[in-house]
């Protein structure tokens, strides 16, 4: 672990609060019932496998935590309503988990937030407030709620139901053997759960954020000043003050966190359109914006969310132009030794004699996998 890692791993603020690996197993257990694995897709382009969270139930990872935690409370015999804020897909996951057990669901959405997020949240029949222009000023009005009216608050990143059921993300992971996994941080959840379920393995667990986004890089590195995040294509990694709970499990578990320009992210985000047809949100493509600084032969980045709103996403594609992607290495003397060699037929006539030979040599060109 660099140094600049370790400064953290011993931060008082969270007592006694642990999370293990068994917390995210309990996790998996319970959530199997109601939610499917998302599949892993092969991004040839990039060299890199997706982890596609962009089609789980609500559009993004974000459902995991919400069902894990309110599954978890009613075993322990608390049915309170239940608040969050979030700029988007935690109350997403929060609304549909609410609806699917019962439970009554306020979320507080900052100003701003997309409107496609706003809608899918409205549609699980959640009440929606909207207060302050950023996660943070939300977060304080939707605690004030809770401790006025005795609901739950529930934390999109720091609660440890919610870091057990991100987990499961990497549990999912693991049958593919990968020797990197690459995560988005905001808060710090998915990051945790990931390594927690990774790291003993052998896996290494690498975070990305992006360029003035970087609460727990900052936070890591032992500048726990809060400090208004820059606006950013990734609003769903915009926090100004990362978990405590998270904060520790990162110092002890990650291996590097990546620092990803703002330009890079936009231009992952119309390529993987483009080139892999998958449709990610800003967050959704940092782990794979921050894939080409990280050295690995089988490195899988997490497509944390796919909540992009319609508007921005056309504004996107018609204002990058990505880089034309690196044309692949070709092996020949290799190749040509396994392809056949095939005799031309004197009886046709002779253009079609040297048909033969032309299939050879495109034959022997074989694509070598390209690596980002």
């Amino acid at each position: 672990m660099p140094d600049s890692l370790a400064t953290a791993s011993n931060d008082p603020d969270v007592g006694d609060v642990v999370v293990t690996v068994a917390d995210v197993l309990a996790a998996q257990a319970r959530l199997r019932r109601y939610l499917p694995a998302t599949p892993l897709h092969h991004a040839e382009r990039f060299g890199v496998m997706l982890k596609l969270e962009n089609l789980q139930r609500t559009g993004s990872y974000k459902v995991r935590g919400a069902l894990n935690a309110l599954l978890a409370a009613r075993e322990r015999g608390d049915r309170r309503p239940v608040i969050c804020a979030s700029a988007g897909n935690h109350a997403q996951g929060l609304a549909w988990s609410a609806y699917r057990l019962g439970v009554q669901a306020i979320t507080v959405m900052p100003h701003g937030a997309p409107e496609t997020k706003i809608a899918g949240v409205a549609h699980w029949g959640a009440t929606v407030r909207q207060h302050g222009n950023s996660y943070d000023e939300a977060f304080l009005f939707a605690r004030e709620l809770a401790e006025q009216n005795g609901y739950r608050f529930l934390s999109a990143f720091d609660d440890p139901d919610v870091i057990a059921g991100q987990g499961t993300v990497g549990i999912e992971i693991a049958p593919y053997a990968p020797d990197v996994v690459i995560v988005p941080i905001g808060g710090g959840g998915l990051a945790s759960g990931v390594a927690l379920a990774l790291k003993s393995q052998g896996v290494r667990v690498v975070g990305a954020q992006v360029e003035g986004v970087d609460s727990m890089v900052r936070a890591l590195k032992g500048d726990t000043a809060a400090k208004d995040p820059v606006a950013s294509l990734a609003d769903g990694v915009r926090v100004k003050v990362p978990g405590f709970i998270t904060r520790r499990l990162c110092a002890n578990l990650l291996d590097d966190i990546v620092i990803v320009r703002e330009a890079e992210l936009r231009e992952t985000l119309v390529r993987l359109a483009l080139e892999e047809h998958v449709i990610a949100e800003g967050a959704g493509a940092l782990a794979l914006a921050a894939g080409r600084r990280v050295a690995g032969k089988r490195k899988c980045a997490v497509v944390s969310g796919g909540n992009i709103d319609a508007t921005v996403l056309a504004r996107l594609l018609s204002e990058v132009r990505p880089r034309p992607p690196r044309k692949p290495r070709r092996r020949t003397a290799e190749a040509a030794a396994a392809v056949p060699a095939v005799s031309p037929v004197s009886t046709l006539p002779p253009i079609t004699t040297v048909m033969p030979v032309k299939a050879r040599r495109i034959a022997v060109e074989v694509e070598e996998e390209s690596t980002w």
